[in-house]
Parts: structure tokens; sequence; C-alpha cells
């Protein structure tokens, strides 16, 4: 988001990013990847002891799978077939028990993955416990508001979806290798009709995983965006109507439909690779098998080696693919990305040394304001709604911000007063990083006016001088009479009587707050919608005021008559920002001149 970047009617939106920087799968794969294989290999490595007790007792499940099929097999072969009805009925007991067996290969088999799932949570635990401490020391740091996340939900969900993939892989692996170990017992032509089909079906899921986890990170920011689409909508219908802007809102609001029917086709494309894998590896055997029953009648396969071969299939390998297959493309891409996201390198401490403080730049004069670089959200996973703002305000200037409500506006200026940490980039005041100045400095170098004016009980002057207390009462009565306050003080009874704010109009408040900020010795006002209950004639009042005072003024603008009285105009439409004059902006950017129309028409 350059200022003055060319917002034109030609210019087409810039396609929707696949996912947040933090989300770990869509961004920076091949990184992400290498750190969790990384951390996983080192996690795995220290517990080389609950593997090897985890593969003995999934040894005796494959043996298990092993009888299954095999003993079904003899039953016809050696007994009912045979005419021996007690050989058959003996070999079925052998099955049976082999299925009885499974209980405590069960309960072994949970009580080694707890020495596995548990260390996992208390790690992540740890981690996220250090990093929220080390992101509180480090340098510009204003806390961390995905803690609280990271050390609940977030560690949970790592140790649900680790024991999911630990089970779902163990079961596959140990029984088809039980299931082929027995289709070569009975018949080892079996395996040449049993094999290519789920060697193939297993090579085609594979090679679905890393699109179908990139389409589900699609899938799930373009939902995201028709979300904020409709909350950016709802939230700002009245300034839309009252812009004349319905059209481009309906075309941004559909390109983002748009877009997110495209990324849920993709999701359905590759959910319908997932299921040809499941078909191919699983049910394409069991067709192969009946299909190839001549075949093998002929080459010596007995009637009961096939019914084992199609037991092994559909009991044990098909439900062992399906629920590899499931936990692999769902829980699998979960545990990834918060596996990527708790394994992140460690913020870098701040320093107690003079090397960290900020000066003014060596060249040029010092700028009131600079954004460098800004990246700023609503909160943790959501869209920015500042991204890469690149904005300097000189000193003296007087600089209004316009754009559609919930489009960053009043973000813009915490971010500026150094209220918001931005997610990203560099922010200055005076020459000096915003996270660098002590809240003293702060308080002294900037005054940020809300929308709603915050009025105590007191007189009217400890008001006015709330954020200079020594102000002289020749300082006051200059204040009262810049902003044309005389006919407030006569309603109030003077400025030293006590006033009731639950008395005060809204439009009073804001005009006590402006007097404030005109009193205060900050050079750097931000007004936030500060005027937007005056009256037009109160409102230029108010600004012509503060734009004489010493000092660098910047507005987000109510009307567009505001944004007419400053030198330079930011406009903010969520994916770009158009930086200039009225004149350069009526050229350069369509949303502007939209607003402009519309405030003509309005004036007319």
């Amino acid at each position: 988001m350059t200022a003055g970047a060319e917002t034109g009617p030609a210019a087409a939106p810039p396609p929707t990013r696949s996912a947040p920087r933090d989300a770990g799968v869509a961004a920076g794969t091949p990184v992400a990847s290498r750190r969790v294989r990384a951390s996983a290999a080192v996690f795995l490595g220290r517990r080389k002891g609950v593997l090897v007790r985890l593969a003995a007792w999934s040894v005796a499940e494959s043996a298990q799978t092993f009888l299954g099929g095999y003993c079904v097999a003899r039953s016809l072969d050696d007994g009912f077939l045979r005419g021996a009805p007690a050989a058959g009925l003996l070999w079925l007991t052998g099955a049976v028990v082999a299925i009885l067996l499974g209980a405590p290969v069960v309960r072994g088999v949970f009580a080694q993955l707890a020495h596995l799932t548990e260390p996992l949570r208390d790690d992540l635990v740890r981690r996220s416990v250090r990093h929220a401490l080390r992101a509180a020391t480090a340098a510009g740091a204003t806390g961390d508001t995905t803690a609280v996340s990271r050390l609940t939900s977030q560690t949970e969900i790592a140790r649900d979806s680790f024991a999911g993939l630990v089970l779902a892989a163990r079961s596959f692996v140990f029984v088809a290798a039980g299931a082929l170990v027995g289709l070569l017992s009975l018949a080892p032509r079996l395996l040449l009709v049993v094999l290519p089909p789920m060697v193939l079906g297993l090579a085609l899921f594979t090679a679905s995983l890393r699109p179908m986890a990139r389409a589900q990170h699609r899938y799930l920011d373009a939902d995201e965006a028709v979300g904020r689409r409709a909350e950016i909508t709802c939230t700002a219908l009245r300034d839309i109507v009252a812009c004349g802007a319905q059209e481009p809102t309906a075309a941004h609001n559909r390109r983002a439909i748009d877009e997110a029917a495209a990324a849920q086709r993709a999701m359905a494309r590759w959910a319908a690779a997932r299921t040809l894998s499941v078909a191919t590896a699983g049910q394409l055997p069991v067709f192969l098998l009946l299909a190839a029953t001549p075949w093998l009648h002929r080459h010596g396969v007995t009637t009961g080696a096939l019914v084992g071969a199609l037991t092994y299939v559909l009991q044990a390998l098909l439900p062992a693919l399906q629920t590899l297959m499931t936990v692999l493309g769902a829980a699998g891409a979960r545990l990834f990305v918060i596996l990527d996201r708790l394994t992140r390198p460690m913020p870098e401490p701040a320093l107690p040394t003079a090397a960290h403080h900020g000066h003014p730049r060596v060249g040029r004069a010092t700028a009131a304001l600079e954004l460098s670089g800004v990246r700023a959200a609503y909160g943790p996973g959501a869209r920015a709604v500042l991204d890469d703002l690149e904005l300097t305000v000189e000193e003296g200037e007087h600089i209004a911000v316009v754009g559609p409500s919930g489009i960053g506006k009043s973000t813009l200026l915490r971010v500026a007063a150094g209220l918001l940490a931005p997610d990203q980039g560099d922010v200055r005041l005076a020459g000096r990083p915003v996270a660098h100045h002590r809240l003293p400095e702060l308080a002294a170098l900037r005054v940020l006016i809300p929308q709603e004016a915050y009025v105590f009980t007191g007189t009217l002057r400890e008001n006015l001088r709330y954020l200079r207390p020594d102000a002289r009462r020749s300082d006051v009565d200059e204040a009262v009479r810049a902003l044309a306050l005389e006919p407030l003080v006569d309603r109030l009874g003077g400025l030293d009587l006590p006033l009731t704010p639950e008395a005060l109009s809204l439009g009073e408040r804001q005009l006590i707050a402006l007097g404030r900020a005109h009193l205060s010795s900050a050079r750097l006002l931000l007004l936030d919608e500060a005027t937007c209950h005056l009256d037009p004639v109160a409102e230029a009042t108010a600004e012509r005021a503060l734009r004489a005072r010493p000092g660098t003024l910047v507005v987000v603008a109510h009307r567009l008559s505001s944004a007419l009285r400053a030198d330079r105009i930011l406009v903010l439409d969520g994916t770009r920002a158009a930086y200039g004059t009225h004149d350069e902006l009526l050229v350069r950017s369509a949303l502007y001149r939209d607003l402009v129309g519309h405030w003509n028409d309005v004036q007319e």
C-alpha cells in the first residue's frame, strides 16, 4: 500500500493473497517445511525408546492382521471345501482369537502414544511461554496478543492432530505389512493384482498433498475476504450510499465472492482427487481380484486364497487407507500450520544500549511522521487493513485521510500515535522510532483526538487544560477565541463553573476536545473524525485554528470539504493508497473522483 500508487478505473485489484504471513503452508512452504521437519526430527530423536515400544505393539497388530485373512483362507481350503467342517471351524476360531487379542494391543499402543503426545504438548507450551516473554522484551514490543491462543487451543490442536497422525500412519504401515505378508503366503500372484493399484493410489494421494494444502489455504483466505467485504459493506453502508459508490463496492464484493467460489471449486477438485486415490488404492484391487479370478485359478490360486485376499483388502487395507488419507488431508494440514507457527524463531530481545535509540536522519529535515512498509490488522490472523504502507508527513503539513468506513483510517492514526504496534514496518515520530519514545515523550510529541470525545466532571477551564495543566489564562482565552467557543462558554456560565458531561451534546464534547488539542504543546495533532458532530462552519473554524498553530495536522476527514482544506490527501481503499494534492488525485484516483463528484452533487 504505497502512498501515491495508481488507483484509476483501469487499475485492476491485486490478487487475493494465499494466506496471512503467519499461516504457514501457503507462505514460504519450503522454509516452513524444513523448519518443521528439523523440529520433528529433534523431538522424535529424543524418544527412540518410545518409538521402539510403539513399533513392538504395532508388530503385534500386524500379526493380528496376518492371522485374520490367513485363517479365513485355511478354513475354506483345508476345512469347509474339503468336507472337514471341524477343521474349518478350528481355523475360524483362530481368526476370532486374533481379533480378541486386539484389545490388549490397542491398550499398549495408546499407552505408548501418551509418551509422545504429552511431551509434545509440554514442549510447545514451554516454547510458547518463552516466545511470549521474548516478544514482550523485544525492541518496540507492546505485548503478544496471540500468546493465550498458543498456550491453549493451538497446543491442544497440535497434540490431537499429532496423535491422530501417528495412529493413522502407524496403523497403515503395520496393517499393510501384515496384509502383504499374508497375500504372499497365500499365493505370490495375488500381489501382482493387489500391489500395483495400491501403490498407484498412494502415489496419486502423495502428489496431491501439497496442492491440496494450498487449495485449503486459498479457500480459507477467500472465505475470510468475503467476510471482510461483508463487514466493510455493512459498517460503511451509509458512506457508500452517500458517496454514490454502490457500483465500485458491488464490483469489489463480486470479485471476493468469485474468488471464494473458485477456491471452493478447487477444493472440490482436490477432494475428488483424494476420493479417486482411495478408490484406486483400496477398491480397485477388489475389482481386479474378481476380474482376475479365472486367470488366478488357472495358475493354481485356490478359492480360499481368493477369499483371504478379499478379506485382507476389504477389512484391513481399505479401512487403513481411508483413515490415513483422511487424517493426512485434514489433521496433517492443521498440524503443519500450528507447528510452523509455534516453531518460528524467537524475536530478538531489546538490548539496553544507546545503539537501539533512533536518531534523526542526516542530510534532510526531520519529518513529523514517517511510516515505512507498515502492515497492520484488526487482530491475529485477520487480513491487513494497512499493507506495506509508505507515508511521509513533513513538519508543518496539513494532511487529510479519506476512504470508506472500516478501511483502516483509525488504525493508521493509532499506529502513528504509537498506541498500536504494526505487524511489520517502521513508524517514526520526529525522526525516532515510535517504540523508542517513552510514554511522557509520546504525550509531548502528539495528541490523538478520537471521534468520541472524553469530558470529565470539572470546570471547562480544567477540561481545556487537561493536556497542559500549566497553561496560562491568556493561552486558554486564545484557544477559546481561535475555536469560537464563546457561545459554549456563555451557555455553561463561564470557564470556571463546574460542568456536567451528560448535559453536553456530542458536538460540544468535540469542541472541548479540540480546544485541548489546540492548547497542548504537542506539535503533531491526529484527529480521528474528531469533527463529525460539528456543523460545516464549526468544523472549518476548528481546522483552520488547529492548522494555524505551530506543528503538523493529520485529519481523518468526515467531509470532503475537510479534505479540500488540506495540503495533501491520503486516499485508502483497502488495496492501494493514493497520496497527493486534490488536483493530482482527481487524475490518479477513481475512488477520490467518485467522492468529489458526489460531494459536488450534494452541494448543488
